[in-house]
């Protein structure tokens, strides 16, 4: 008999509606390998939760399968509940979500692991309306936040007031980037093993949010038709990023490929996602489908590889 999961979904960060999205796909595929699902779309009621997940007449789901994205969802605090109450789930534990969500922390690890990354230094948010923090292009990021929200390029005659103004919903400190020109690639990984590479080619200025969830806005190249040796090379770093943050299950890593420098001298990596996103647009299954998985052979291997609390 497979195991009943509870699909976690929704949540209240910036990104709740792609996370209903995801997981509505992800139940979908779960029923299609032959699992029971709930679906719980998850509010800011910690006992709604523990009584969904641990109803007081028994029989909750044996595994959870976390759909959401964002704050909450994605940086080790639902990781954290589920470590508590001992229930199975599926992607990273607390340790990795949580780095991987704070940028600055994560560009402290790959920096040690000898990973090029691109110049950056945090900055208070309300610094940007005193001037630019490094010349321009260069990219501002809140520092806790996912699928590019409130990702902003600063280019020659923008308005970074504007910009510092916009921010005001995502903490009082920024990280800024210098911009790396080029082409946007990407790779996930599945255990031990990098699966592809993509490479991004959006039709607006650069691959922000609407770029990664408006249908036909962003061109999916995969496999990357880049040279051999970069393409093995983000292959590489994707894994090693995986494994150092002790990531598991499913992750995906962003790289940036400044194809105007020699050989691989141009790669840089941007972020590690420990919860990729898993709407008909993402990228992760996109890559798993090239691999020859399909969508409910990949939803059962994440849940044949959910973590189990001890």
């Amino acid at each position: 008999m497979k195991p009943t999961v509870a699909v976690l979904m929704g949540g209240w960060s910036p990104e709740r509606e792609v996370s209903l999205v995801s997981g509505k796909a992800c139940a979908e595929g779960l029923r299609e390998g032959g699992y029971a699902v709930l679906e719980y779309d998850v509010k800011r009621d910690l006992r709604a939760l523990i009584d969904f997940l641990r109803p007081a007449s028994g029989g909750g789901p044996e595994v959870v399968f976390n759909a959401l994205h964002g704050r909450y969802g994605e940086d080790g605090c639902i990781q954290g509940v589920l470590e508590v109450l001992a229930v199975p789930y599926t992607h990273s534990g607390v340790l990795a979500s949580a780095i991987a969500m704070d940028k600055p922390m994560a560009r402290h690890v790959f920096r040690s692991l000898g990973l090029r990354i691109a110049e950056g230094i945090v900055v208070e948010r309300r610094s940007l309306a005193f001037g630019d923090p490094m010349p321009r292009p260069y990219v501002v990021k809140p520092i806790d936040q996912g699928s590019s929200v409130g990702v902003f390029i600063m280019r020659e005659g923008d308005n970074l007031a504007a910009v510092e103004m916009a921010e005001a919903a995502f903490g009082e400190k920024v990280l800024v980037e210098k911009f790396v020109p080029g082409r946007e690639l990407t790779v996930a990984v599945m255990g031990d093993r990098a699966v592809a590479v993509t490479e991004l080619r959006p039709r607006t200025r650069f691959y922000d949010y609407e770029a990664k969830y408006t249908d036909g806005v962003t061109e999916h190249l995969v496999p990357a038709p880049i040279p051999s040796e970069v393409y093995e090379l983000a292959r590489e770093w994707a894994l090693t990023a995986h494994q150092a943050l002790g990531c598991s299950g499913l992750s995906r890593t962003d790289l940036r490929w400044d194809d105007s420098l020699p050989d691989t001298s141009g790669l840089v990596v941007l972020e590690i996602n420990t919860q990729p996103g898993m709407t008909p647009l993402s990228l992760a299954p996109e890559q798993a489908k090239w691999a020859g998985i399909s969508w409910p052979e990949l939803m059962t291997w994440m849940v044949d590889n959910a973590r189990h609390p001890q």
